[in-house]
């Protein structure tokens, strides 16, 4: 299944394996090269900075940080040592005109659920932004209503570093029809080695193409390119992702 945006990685013992449950992830293959092709870059919910971490592996000279609210999950970021890692949420970021490149991947957009956070994320990018800087970005299509696989039959299990297996289920709490706004969900994670299993629970906001263009345009970018998928797919009702590519082109509007 995809990934999941999950806050129960504040726990340092599912940070640690965060990079397993989340293995393959298709994000990758399309912001990789895009990192790869900016001087300076702000991983903006960088989490355990793994994006990052292949781009300076992979010969990036330039300048790399990487953003995320978790103290856990920047603690696994931090094995890389040549790389900015900060502590904090997308609304108190400090830079002005300091970044070519933000991105924001694994549906961490998605936990901006209200739309003063969503503003005040928005705003504080724009502000981290060069002139004709890009913010590169996506959320789910709720017409895609990938909430509805959202089960335990679609467990991911690993085996972690001791050898114990290690599964996590996701079950949503919201009733399938959909409010039109969000979905809350709860995510077990269970292991023959623990006590007990873990719960997290979750709410991740779903923005129609509309909405995110509205709020984009608030904030002061314009959108360049949009796609339906990782391929590049073009965007339409049934695509699985609202994947944005928008320009710092203009003052925020207030």
């Amino acid at each position: 299944m995809a990934t999941v945006v999950d806050r129960a990685f504040s726990d340092p013992a599912l940070a640690a394996l965060y990079d397993s449950l989340c293995a393959g992830r298709p994000d990758f293959g399309f912001y990789l090269p895009l990192v790869m092709a900016t001087a300076s870059v702000l991983d903006v919910g960088c989490g355990t900075g793994e994006l990052l971490r292949l781009a300076r592996a992979g010969g990036h000279q330039g300048r790399l940080c990487g953003l995320d609210p978790a103290r856990s999950m920047l603690e696994q970021a931090r094995v890389r040592r040549d790389i900015e890692w900060v502590l904090g949420d997308a609304a108190s970021m400090p830079w002005h005109n300091a970044f070519d490149l933000v991105v924001m991947t694994g549906h961490a957009f998605q936990v901006l659920v209200d739309d003063d956070e969503l503003r005040a994320a928005l705003a504080a990018i724009h502000r981290a932004l060069t002139d004709c800087g890009q913010f590169v970005f996506e959320t789910r299509n709720p017409t895609a209503r990938a909430w509805e696989h959202w089960t335990p039959d679609e467990a991911v299990e690993i085996v972690d570093a001791n050898g114990w297996k290690v599964r996590m289920a996701h079950a949503v709490d919201t009733p399938l029809e959909f409010d039109g706004r969000t979905v809350s969900f709860t995510v077990t994670y269970s292991s023959p080695s623990w006590e007990a299993p873990r719960l997290s629970h979750s709410t991740l906001r779903f923005l129609g193409v509309e909405a995110v263009a509205g709020l984009l345009s608030e904030a002061g970018f314009a959108i360049d390119d949009q796609f339906g998928d990782w391929n590049r797919a073009p965007l339409t009702r049934t695509s699985p992702e609202i994947i944005t590519i928008a320009s710092r082109r203009k003052a925020s509007h207030r």
